[in-house]
C-alpha cells in the first residue's frame, strides 16, 4: 500500500493524550515510515515515544494526561486550550488523515471540533474507547465524527460496525514490545540486586490521580510483604510526567528500592522481577509478555467511582482476564484494594508454588490470544490508515 506515488506526499496528523497512546503513536509512526518509504509528513501531539520517532509536537502530553474529577476539574481551562490549539492546527494544515489515539476525553473533543468545521478531513480512531465495556451509547455519537476505527480485537470491530462506523482489526500492538523485554540478569547486576533476591515491580500508574490514590496503598502492601519476605527488593518503573512523585515516594520506601525512568530499562525491570503489583492498564499486558506474575488493582476517588460504576458492563478490567474469560490475574478494585488484600495476593506469587505456576500458564495463553507472532499490528494499522486516505483522495470530498 505504501509504495505507490499516491502516498508520497501524505500528511498525517497524530494526536495522543497520555503515555499509553504515546507508545502506540510511536509504533505507528515507525510503521508509516516503513510503508511510505519515508515519504510522509507526520505532525501532531505526543510524548517521548513519538518524539523519538521524529515528531515535533505542538505540545507534549503533561497537560492532558489526567483522570478523575479532582484532577481534571482544575485543569479544564488548560485542557480546552490544548484542544483548541490542536483542532486549529488540523484545520489550518488540512491533513490527509487525523488519527486520534486513545484518551477519548481529550482526543475526541479535538475530533468533534475538526469534523464540525471541516467534514472533508478524514478522522480515524486508533485504540478507540472501550465503549463496549462501559457507556456504549457513546458509539452512536462517535458515528457523527469518526470516519473509521482501527480496533485491536474482532469483537471490538464488530461492536463499532453495529453502530455504522467502518472498522477493521489491526491486532494488539502491545505484542510488538515483546522484543524489547529481556535482560533481567543484566538489570539485576547493574543495579547490584542479587540474582536470588526476591524482586517486586511496583507500578502505581502513569497519571497523577493514579499515584495519589494507588501509590499509598501499594506502599503499605509492600511494607506488609517486607515483614514476611526477608531481603525483599522493590523496583518502581515510571514515566516522565509522574516520575518526580515516584522519586519522592522512594525516599521513604519500606524496602531497598530502584526507580527506573528510562524506557528500555523499564522492560528489563519487568523481566527481572519475580512478581508485580500493578495498576490495571496497558502495563498488565506488558507484564504478561514478560511472564511476570502479577496482582492488578485500581482505585479512584469515591465520587468518580460512584459515577462510573453503573456504566461498567464487563466482568474484568485486565485484558488478559477478558480474553481468557476468567480471573487469571487477581483484580482488587476500589474497596477491595486494601494493603492487606494486596499483600495476601502477591505473597504466593513471590514465594513460588502452585499459584505462581498456574498464573504463568494463563499468561502464556493470554499472550497467544493477544496475537503474538505474525505481522506487526502497527504495520496493519498503518496500512489500513493509508488505504482509507488513498480511497478518500480518489473519491474526492464528500
Amino acid at each position: 500500500m505504501g509504495e505507490g506515488t499516491e502516498q508520497r506526499d501524505l500528511n498525517v496528523m497524530l494526536v495522543a493524550g497520555e503515555a499509553s497512546g504515546d507508545e502506540l503513536g510511536g509504533q505507528l509512526m515507525g510503521a508509516f515510515q516503513q510503508l511510505a518509504n519515508g515519504q510522509i509528513r507526520i505532525t501532531g501531539v505526543g510524548g517521548p515515544a513519538m518524539v523519538a520517532e521524529g515528531l515535533q509536537p505542538l505540545f507534549t502530553i503533561e497537560t492532558t494526561a489526567v483522570m478523575g474529577l479532582r484532577e481534571v476539574v482544575p485543569r479544564i481551562p488548560a485542557i480546552l486550550r490544548r484542544v483548541r490549539e490542536a483542532a486549529e492546527f488540523a484545520l489550518d494544515t488540512r491533513p490527509d488523515a487525523l488519527v486520534i489515539i486513545d484518551s477519548p476525553d481529550f482526543t475526541h473533543r479535538i475530533a468533534r471540533r475538526v469534523k464540525r468545521a471541516n467534514p472533508a478531513i478524514r478522522i480515524v480512531n486508533y485504540a478507540p474507547p472501550q465503549v463496549w465495556a462501559s457507556r456504549s451509547y457513546r458509539a452512536k455519537r462517535m458515528a457523527r465524527y469518526i470516519d473509521a476505527v482501527i480496533a485491536f480485537f474482532p469483537f471490538e470491530a464488530q461492536f463499532f460496525e453495529r453502530y455504522g462506523i467502518p472498522a477493521c482489526v489491526s491486532g494488539y500492538p502491545v505484542v510488538e514490545r515483546a522484543r524489547r523485554i529481556g535482560g533481567g540478569h543484566a538489570f539485576r547486576s547493574a543495579r547490584g540486586i542479587a540474582l536470588d533476591a526476591p524482586l517486586l515491580a511496583v507500578l502505581p500508574g502513569s497519571r497523577h490521580s493514579e499515584i495519589r490514590f494507588i501509590l499509598p496503598v501499594f506502599r503499605r502492601a509492600v511494607e506488609i510483604l517486607a515483614g514476611s519476605i526477608p531481603g525483599l527488593v522493590s523496583v518502581l518503573p515510571t514515566v516522565g510526567n509522574v516520575a518526580p512523585l515516584i522519586r519522592d515516594a522512594a525516599l521513604r520506601w519500606p524496602t531497598p528500592v530502584h526507580v527506573v525512568e528510562e524506557n528500555a530499562e523499564r522492560y528489563s525491570a519487568f523481566h527481572a522481577a519475580d512478581a508485580a503489583l500493578a495498576a490495571s492498564g496497558t502495563v498488565t499486558s506488558e507484564l504478561a509478555l514478560a511472564r511476570t506474575p502479577m496482582v492488578a488493582a485500581y482505585r479512584l476517588g469515591a465520587l468518580t467511582y460512584a459515577l462510573a460504576r453503573p456504566f461498567i458492563h464487563v466482568p474484568y478490567v485486565v485484558l488478559a482476564n477478558l480474553v481468557l474469560q476468567r480471573e487469571a490475574v487477581p483484580e482488587l478494585i476500589q474497596d477491595a484494594c486494601t494493603p492487606q488484600a494486596l499483600a495476601a495476593a502477591v505473597m504466593p506469587l513471590l514465594q513460588g508454588g502452585p499459584a505462581r505456576e498456574v498464573q504463568l500458564r494463563d499468561l502464556d495463553s493470554a499472550v497467544r490470544a493477544f496475537g503474538l507472532g505474525g505481522e506487526a499490528p502497527s504495520i496493519r494499522a498503518a496500512r489500513e490508515i493509508l488505504a482509507i486516505v488513498t480511497q478518500a483522495k480518489r473519491r474526492g470530498p464528500d
